[in-house]
C-alpha cells in the first residue's frame, strides 16, 4: 500500500469513527433554492461546506467566479510567498478531525522527519492539500459563477448571478461571504499610482506577468509580507533591479498580535469591551504588519535589491513608455511598479452589497474613541456580531442582515483575527455553523414543534416482559 492510500483510508477511518453525516433535517420552503449560500470555493468556503454537511444542513450550496479549481483561491495564483506566514500547527478545516489534517495528509506522503523538519507550511504543499481535502470530502463547487448583487425580499435573499456569462437567479435563506480580502472593499492603490497608465502597474492581488519583467527596473510600494513576496518573486525572475518603497522609518519588526494570542483572549474575543477591542486593532495598525524573516531574507540576498525607508512617493507621471517618480525629493525611472499597499474596506465598494450597504453597522456607528485614537480606516469596518454576522444600523430598518455571514478580513476589529485565514478556522467556522443552525431552526419552530411532537412507534409490545413481571402470591386463609 501506498503512503497516499494509507492517508485516504486514515481519512476514512476518520469519518467511519465520527459516523455518516446526518440527513438534511431544514425543511423544504417553496421558492428557496438553497439554505445556505457560500460565495467562494476556497479553503473556508470548502471548510464551511464540509462543517454545515456534518450539522444536517442540507441544500447548500458553493460557488466561485474562477473558471476551475486550478484557478480559484490565491495559493496557486495570487500568493507568491514560499511559506504559509502562519504555525504548522494551528487546526485548519479539518474541524478537530485529525485524520483530515495537514499533518496527516503531509506526513502520509512525505513522512514524519520531514514534517518535523518544516518550520512552516510550503504553499504549494497547502495547495495540494486543500485540492486533496476538496476532492476527498466531495465539495461541489460551482466554478465560473459570479454573485453580482444580493437583493433581500421578504425572509430570503434573491441571488443575481452571472454564470459563464449568463445572468440567473436563484434564492437563498443564509449567505455566506468567504470571498477573500477583497470580499468587502476593494484593492488599495495610492494614487500617485492610480493615475498611471494600468500598462504600467499592477497590484499584488491582480496577477501578474513577472517574466516580463526580466531585465525590468521595478518599484514595489509597501512594507508587509504581500510587497516583500512581490519584490522577491520580480528579482527571482530577473528583474534588472528592484527597489521597495516603505513609508515607516524602520520596518515593522513585532507581531503584536501574539499577545492576545492564548485561548482565553482568543475563545472569548467577542465578549471583550469594544474599547477593548478598538484598542487592539489600533496598536497592530500603528505597529505595522511585520513580514517574517524569510521574506526580508528572500529579498535582500540580491545585491540589486534596494530598500527605501521613511520613503513617501510624491509625484509620479508616465513618461515615453516608462515611470517618473519624485521620492523623498530623488527622482527614479521604473518601467513598472507594483502595489503591495493592502486592502480598504466599504462594503459600499462592492457592487453586490449595493441594496443594504448604507444598513450595515460599522465600527464608526457603534464605537466612538478618544480623538488621539481615531482611525477612519478601521472605523469603515463592519461591527460585526459573535457569528460573524452583519448588524443593522438602525433597529428594525434591515433585520435580514443577520442571515450574512462576513468570513473575510472585514471581520479584523471585531474577531481580532484574520478573518479568513487559518487563525480564523478554529473558533469561527463552529461559531457561525452554530449560529446558522440556530436561526434555521427556530425560523421553522412551527414544523419542529410538529415534527417534535410526531407519533412515534413502539420498539416492542407487553409480550417481550410478560413473564418475568413479578407475580404476587395469593395470601393463606
Amino acid at each position: 500500500m501506498t503512503q497516499t492510500a494509507h492517508s485516504d483510508n486514515e481519512a476514512r477511518r476518520t469519518l467511519e469513527l465520527l459516523g455518516p453525516a446526518p440527513e438534511n433535517w431544514v425543511p423544504e420552503r417553496p421558492g428557496i433554492d438553497h439554505n445556505v449560500f457560500i460565495v467562494g470555493g476556497g479553503q473556508t468556503g470548502c471548510a464551511f461546506a464540509f462543517a454545515l454537511r456534518r450539522a444536517g444542513i442540507g441544500r447548500v450550496s458553493v460557488i466561485d467566479a474562477a473558471a476551475d479549481a486550478s484557478k480559484a483561491g490565491v495559493w496557486l495564483n495570487r500568493a507568491r510567498m514560499n511559506k504559509l506566514r502562519t504555525p504548522k500547527s494551528l487546526v485548519g478545516p479539518e474541524g478537530g478531525l485529525p485524520g483530515l489534517g495537514f499533518q496527516a495528509w503531509y506526513e502520509a506522503r512525505f513522512g514524519a522527519a520531514s514534517y518535523r523538519e518544516i518550520d512552516r507550511i510550503p504553499r504549494e504543499r497547502w495547495a495540494d492539500y486543500l485540492a486533496w481535502y476538496r476532492e476527498f470530502l466531495a465539495i461541489p463547487i460551482r466554478y465560473a459563477t459570479r454573485l453580482v448583487r444580493i437583493e433581500p425580499v421578504d425572509g430570503h435573499f434573491r441571488l443575481h448571478l452571472e454564470v459563464n456569462g449568463s445572468a440567473r437567479v436563484e434564492t437563498a435563506r443564509k449567505v455566506l461571504l468567504c470571498n477573500g480580502v477583497a470580499g468587502n472593499g476593494g484593492a488599495f492603490v495610492p494614487r500617485e499610482l492610480a493615475r498611471l497608465p494600468a500598462s504600467l502597474v499592477a497590484h499584488t492581488s491582480q496577477a501578474i506577468d513577472f517574466a516580463a519583467l526580466r531585465g525590468k527596473s521595478v518599484a514595489v510600494l509597501g512594507g508587509a509580507a504581500s510587497a516583500f513576496d512581490a519584490a522577491a518573486t520580480a528579482l527571482e525572475a530577473g528583474a534588472a533591479n528592484v527597489h521597495l518603497f516603505v513609508r515607516r522609518a524602520t520596518l515593522a519588526a513585532v507581531p503584536v498580535s501574539r499577545a492576545r494570542a492564548y485561548p482565553g483572549a482568543y475563545d472569548n474575543y467577542f465578549d471583550l469591551p469594544d474599547a477593548l477591542r478598538w484598542a487592539q486593532a489600533l496598536r497592530f495598525k500603528r505597529s505595522g504588519s511585520a513580514a517574517p524573516l524569510d521574506s526580508i531574507e528572500r529579498v535582500t540576498r540580491f545585491p540589486n535589491f534596494h530598500l527605501h525607508l521613511n520613503a513617501q512617493w510624491g509625484a509620479a507621471r508616465e513618461a515615453a513608455g516608462h515611470i517618473a517618480a519624485e521620492v523623498s525629493g530623488e527622482t527614479f525611472e521604473f518601467d513598472f511598479a507594483i502595489a503591495g499597499t493592502g486592502y480598504f474596506i466599504d462594503p459600499s465598494a462592492r457592487p453586490e452589497l449595493a441594496d443594504f450597504a448604507s444598513q450595515i453597522r460599522l465600527w464608526r456607528d457603534q464605537y466612538t474613541p478618544p480623538a488621539h485614537d481615531s482611525d477612519e480606516g478601521l472605523g469603515a469596518h463592519p461591527y460585526l456580531g459573535s457569528a460573524l454576522e452583519y448588524l443593522e444600523k438602525v433597529a428594525g430598518r434591515a433585520p435580514y442582515l443577520k442571515d450574512i455571514h462576513v468570513y473575510n478580513p472585514a471581520g479584523f476589529v471585531s474577531a481580532g483575527v484574520p478573518v479568513g485565514d487559518v487563525p480564523s478556522m478554529k473558533r469561527d467556522i463552529p461559531a457561525v455553523v452554530r449560529r446558522i443552525s440556530r436561526d434555521l431552526f427556530l425560523a421553522d419552530l412551527a414544523s419542529h414543534t410538529e415534527r417534535l411532537a410526531a407519533y412515534v412507534a413502539a420498539d416492542f409490545n407487553e409480550s417481550a416482559y410478560a413473564s418475568s413481571v413479578w407475580q404476587r402470591e395469593a395470601s393463606s386463609a
